[in-house]
C-alpha cells in the first residue's frame, strides 16, 4: 500500500513555485491507480515522491506502512520500477542485459536475472531473437517493452510509468496499453500510471485520480463513476474537451454504438 499524506513540494529552481500542495491519498496493494490531469497538474512529481527521487517539502510518503523518508532513497528506488516515455536503454548493451541489470544490481545472480529477463522480453510481445539486439535495432514500442520488462526485472511489487506510451504510434500504443492490462492482472503489481489521456485512463485504471493544479484532486473513483457522476463542472469540462467517445444527447458510447455511461 503507498500512502501520501499531505505531501507538498516546491522546486526552488522555479522560484519556489509550488508543484503539489497538501495531497493526501491511499492507493491500495495490487491495484492499478491512473493519476489524470493536464500538464501541471503535479502528476510527475507526485509520482517522483514516491521512487524517492525528490524529497516532500512537507508531509510523509509511505509504501507499507513504512516512511520511506526513513530509508536508503537507493534502496527505495530498486524496490520500485519505472517506465518513462523514454526507456533509457543503454545503448552498447543488448537488450536480455539491459534488462536483467537492476536485478544484478539487486545482487541476483547473472545467470539466473539473464533467464529471467528473457522471460519477461518474451512476456512483453518480443521474439527471443529480440533479446540479443542492441537498443538502436528496435523500434519505439519494442524499446518501450523492453523498458517495462527491466522495470519488472527485479521483482519490484509496485511499477510507475509516467506518460509511457506518450511518443509510441497509436497501434503500437493500443498494444502496449493491453500488455499493461495483462501484466497487472497476471502479476497482480501496484500499478501507478501517469497520463493526461482520458482514454488510455480509462481503458487501464482500476482507480482514477483526476487533479487540478498543484495536484489538487477534482474527483477520484472508478472510471464508470466518474464517467456517470462528475462531481462538478471542471469535472465535466475536462471530461467533455478530452474524451474522444460520441456524446448525443448526455449519453455516451463506445466506438461500436454500445452505451457506456452518461455525463450529467
Amino acid at each position: 500500500m503507498i500512502e501520501l499524506k499531505n505531501v507538498s513540494h516546491s522546486y526552488d529552481s522555479a522560484g519556489g513555485v509550488s508543484a503539489v500542495t497538501d495531497f493526501s491519498y491511499t492507493i491500495p496493494t495490487g491495484s492499478l491507480t491512473v493519476l489524470l490531469g493536464s500538464s501541471g497538474s503535479g502528476k510527475s512529481t507526485l509520482l517522483n515522491m514516491i521512487n524517492a527521487m525528490i524529497r516532500p517539502t512537507h508531509g510523509q510518503v509511505l509504501i507499507d506502512g513504512q516512511d520511506i523518508a526513513t530509508q536508503n532513497p537507493i534502496n527505495v528506488r530498486r524496490s520500485i520500477g519505472t517506465v518513462l516515455q523514454s526507456p533509457g536503454l543503454l545503448p552498447h548493451k543488448r537488450v536480455i542485459d539491459n534488462v536483467a541489470l537492476p536485478a544484478i544490481l539487486a545482487g541476483q545472480n547473472k545467470t539466473k536475472a539473464r533467464e529471467k529477463a528473457l522471460t519477461l522480453i518474451t512476456r512483453m510481445g518480443l521474439d527471443e531473437s529480440s533479446a540479443y539486439r542492441y537498443p538502436s535495432q528496435l523500434s519505439g514500442g519494442q524499446a518501450q517493452r523492453v523498458g517495462v520488462a527491466r522495470a519488472l526485472a527485479s521483482g519490484a511489487e509496485i511499477l510507475l510509468m509516467d506518460e509511457p506510451f506518450g511518443a509510441v504510434d497509436p497501434i503500437q500504443r493500443t498494444q502496449l496499453q493491453m500488455e499493461v492490462k495483462r501484466l497487472h492482472q497476471d502479476l497482480g503489481v501496484t500499478i501507478v500510471f501517469v497520463t493526461h489521456d482520458v482514454d488510455e485512463a480509462f481503458l487501464l485504471a482500476d482507480d482514477i485520480v483526476l487533479l487540478k493544479p498543484k495536484a489538487e484532486i477534482a474527483q477520484h473513483g472508478s472510471p464508470q463513476e466518474i464517467m456517470s457522476h462528475p462531481a462538478d463542472d471542471f469535472v465535466r469540462t475536462f471530461m467533455r474537451r478530452q474524451l474522444s467517445l460520441r456524446i448525443e444527447n448526455s449519453v455516451v458510447y463506445d466506438e461500436n454504438g454500445r452505451v457506456v455511461g452518461a455525463i450529467q
